[in-house]
């Protein structure tokens, strides 16, 4: 299944390689011209029929991960993060480190040991270190190199009412998307844009854009889901099992009134469920993407889920599935000229 190889696959910011492999392999049978540019984003083309305004769907490859910064004496790895990690969640989690995947354990000193003021809130990076079992420093660097990246360890899973969890939900659930969507016939031209770095800046978008000039933008995602008991309806950003979820705004785009509406029209005449994301925290590549040259209309089209920038996130197979269907369906009316 391409969404379990891919959320299964490092790809921590800067290091996209092994997902990039497997879109390449996924797509090269489907697209007219693919490459890779300087910064590693993969560029698809799929030509069309249409006269209709050049458009781009993208997802970004990278996840959130961590970074090694040294070594101590006793073999212990010292790291930092990449991407926006709460530390909270760190501890006694299983990483993968380098690119031989050593296994290895995020350690900490034990709550027995601890004094009151540690155990009162949230361990510092530097009061944590990765265990790989090495007896020595020496042992560990013949291993693992100072900027090896870690990734953390986590197998896709399906359980309860057609939930997933797995790591990199955000945004390998857009790539899959992606992919699939380069797999159907179209009569619409449009650039299919798997980018790096997006959780380090939005660095691999806006070059991308800067150089096919879309027009039109689509821009898919992970995104945060919080539908817990104890939240207030209004700030519940988005709810699980309630289909794709469409940004209103976010931290660096207010997303275009007017094709905000055409998705919305076209979900309803296609009867598929949808939902809005309501909070305006975080950032997407669209943040690039809508100033690149001349300017570019763009849209945020997202699956929600559960306890994203950690080593388990939870989605619904549901939305994932209608997220696929709307962004099939809209490009479906694009083709007719109806955005």
């Amino acid at each position: 299944m391409l969404l379990k190889k891919l959320t299964e696959a490092s790809g921590v910011s800067g290091n996209e390689r092994e997902v990039r492999n497997i879109i390449l392999d996924e797509i090269k049978d489907y697209v007219d011209e693919v490459k890779v540019d300087r910064l590693g984003n993969i560029i698809a083309y799929k030509k069309g029929e249409t006269n209709s305004p050049r458009l781009m769907v993208t997802a970004h490859m990278d996840e959130v991960g961590l970074m090694v910064t040294g070594f101590g004496e006793s073999g212990l790895i010292k790291f930092t993060t990449v991407g926006g990690v709460d530390k909270r969640i760190l501890v006694s989690k299983p990483v993968l480190v380098g690119e031989k995947k050593i296994p290895g354990v995020i350690g900490a000193k034990p709550i027995h040991l601890q004094k009151k003021e540690e155990r009162d809130k949230a361990l510092n990076l530097d009061q944590l270190y990765i265990d790989i079992g090495a007896d020595s420093k020496e042992e560990a660097q013949k291993n693992v190199e100072i900027g090896d990246y870690v990734s953390f360890q986590s197998n896709y899973v399906e359980f309860g009412k057609s939930l997933v969890k797995a790591k990199a939900l955000d945004n390998r659930t857009g790539c899959s998307i992606l992919v699939n969507l380069l797999k159907e016939k179209t009569k619409m031209e449009f650039y299919g844009i798997f980018t790096v770095m997006e959780e380090v800046g939005l660095i691999g978008a806006g070059p991308a854009a800067y150089a096919i000039e879309p027009e039109r933008a689509i821009i898919l995602e992970g995104t945060l889901c919080y539908d817990m008991p104890d939240t207030d309806g209004h700030l519940t950003s988005t709810t699980l099992g309630k289909g794709p979820a469409i940004s209103l705004m976010d931290r660096t785009t207010v997303f275009d009134r007017d094709m905000r509406k055409k998705i919305e029209e076209t979900a309803k005449k296609y009867n598929i469920p949808y939902q809005y994301r309501k909070i305006s925290s975080g950032g997407n590549d669209s943040g690039k993407i809508h100033q690149a040259k001349g300017g570019c209309v763009t849209t945020t089209i997202s699956v929600p889920c559960r306890y994203i920038h950690s080593p388990i996130s939870v989605m619904s197979k549901n939305d994932y599935d209608n997220t696929f269907k709307l962004v099939k369906s809209v490009i479906t009316e694009m083709e007719k000229g109806d955005f």
